[in-house]
């Protein structure tokens, strides 16, 4: 079998498991909806089923963001089984389905609800962090780190106790408390001597001190982060560290250290900071190191013409006509499909996001009617154009959203991570520089995505014009 013929056959493999784990999704999904619609009672309300089965639709609706019609399944299980073991799930279920739906003050009430009702149980400990995130993000800083701290009292073993004393780190600097988060550096560091949760917390004081303009702090800290053992549970990464050392020896005015510094950070396809790093050093060199960052730049466009087949741009017409409508650049549009969806129309994801860009249902409504659909249903999101349309538009609103930065790192981590999220790392980075934006990124998850996705921006940046022609 050739190469194109093995690849082609891939691919149709690719599509088809793709095809049928979505259409199984799908199928699972319509037949509860069905079901509950040839049931209700006259007031709207589901029938009345067995504790098992309300949680199994529960859990469909919840896999495809069709929060609402969860909960009313959940409620149904609290209604009508209050003695079930499942009663204090359920309840949990409602909690987080307004979490996820961002309706943060919804979920807080049913959290603390559950606290007080279901004492020294799991669902117990998880509201208590729940509570804690959800006053975080209600912009609540002082309550939520006094939420996170009785956590902390209560649960010394508890199933986030390491989570928890890193988000008091953060949460304190979010309230503007950076000695009492300092503090806080400590005690974790203390607690979790020689772990990963100690690095973390030692990357915490890194940021914090970047943010304070600390910058021998800051250079101190780095140095001895560069120690330490990059495990896989650690929140950051040897070229971040050594990055953000780099931009602290740059704004302490220690240019020639910095220079060196910058082009200790390895430069790639892959490496996001190394990129940076690469630009800063642009700006840095004199005439004399013009030579030294040209053959850096050579040595990645060489590698990025290696792989240039797997960096392809379909769906070209559509992408152009949605971008420029929103004076989107279309290769960054290109390098959010590529990491969503690898190109593939039927792709859905575990949390019910559909389509090339991967959006989600509750997602998509907002932008519909700007996007020109005045209704819109979860099958159209496999449609390409329909999927390139909404999530157009929902891109240019994050970038109005987010205009101080000038650049798509806001725009890609509010894509994985929530606007909401992103307005909090902004206002605990304080420079508008995307390497500490990127830092302070709170989920490793949105991180990852971030550097993938600005990885992909630039490999099309220098593989196609703004016109997706290829150079």
């Amino acid at each position: 079998m050739s190469k194109k013929i093995a690849a082609a056959f891939s691919l149709s493999l690719l599509l088809t498991v793709s095809a049928t784990s979505q259409t199984a999704s799908e199928t699972a999904l319509a037949a509860v909806r069905r079901s509950d619609a040839s049931a209700r009672d006259a007031n709207g309300n589901v029938a009345k089923l067995t504790p098992a089965e309300h949680m199994r639709r529960a859990g469909i609706y919840l896999v495809n963001r069709a929060f609402a019609e969860a909960r009313a399944h959940w409620q149904s299980v609290l209604d009508n089984y209050p003695q079930d073991p499942r009663a204090a799930e359920a309840l949990l279920g409602i909690g987080r389905s307004y979490f996820l739906g961002k309706s943060y003050q919804d979920g807080y009430v049913v959290f603390n609800e559950l606290v007080q009702k279901y004492r020294g149980t799991k669902e117990q400990r998880e509201a208590l962090n729940f509570s804690a995130a959800s006053l975080l993000r209600m912009s609540k800083f002082s309550e939520s780190a006094a939420r996170y701290e009785e956590y902390i009292n209560r649960f010394p073993n508890g199933e986030r106790i390491d989570t928890a004393h890193l988000n008091m780190i953060d949460t304190l600097r979010e309230a503007d408390r950076p000695n009492d988060a300092l503090t806080w550096v400590t005690k974790t560091r203390q607690r979790f001597t020689g772990s990963a949760t100690e690095t973390n917390a030692m990357f915490g004081a890194l940021r914090l001190h970047v943010s304070e303009g600390e910058w021998s702090r800051a250079v101190a800290m780095a140095d001895q982060l560069s120690q330490r053992t990059f495990a896989k549970a650690v929140l950051t990464s040897r070229s971040e560290v050594a990055y953000l050392k780099a931009f602290s020896l740059e704004q302490a005015g220690r240019k020639d250290d910095a220079f060196s510094a910058y082009l200790a950070v390895p430069d790639g396809i892959d490496s996001y900071y190394g990129w940076l790093a690469s630009q800063r050093l642009a700006a840095l060199a004199d005439n004399k190191q013009v030579s030294i960052i040209n053959e850096r730049e050579g040595r990645v466009n060489s590698a990025i013409a290696r792989v240039a087949d797997s960096y392809p741009a379909p769906y070209r017409q559509a992408i152009l006509a949605a971008a420029k409508k929103r004076r989107i650049d279309p290769r960054f549009i290109l390098a959010l499909i590529k990491q969503e969806s690898v190109f593939k129309p039927l792709a859905k994801s575990p949390a019910g996001a559909r389509g090339l860009l991967q959006l989600t249902m509750d997602t998509a409504q907002k932008y519909a009617h700007a996007a020109g659909l005045n209704s819109l249903r979860e099958n159209q999101l496999y449609q390409p154009d329909t999927s390139i349309e909404v999530g157009a538009e929902y891109i240019e609103h994050l970038m109005k959203l987010f205009p101080q930065m000038q650049a798509f790192e806001p725009v890609a981590a509010s894509y994985n991570g929530g606007e909401d999220n992103v307005a909090r790392w902004l206002e605990r980075a304080k420079h508008k520089d995307r390497g500490v934006f990127t830092a302070e990124i709170g989920f490793e998850e949105t991180k990852g995505y971030v550097q993938k996705v600005m990885a992909n921006f630039r490999v099309y940046r220098q593989l196609y014009t703004s016109d997706l022609v290829r150079r």
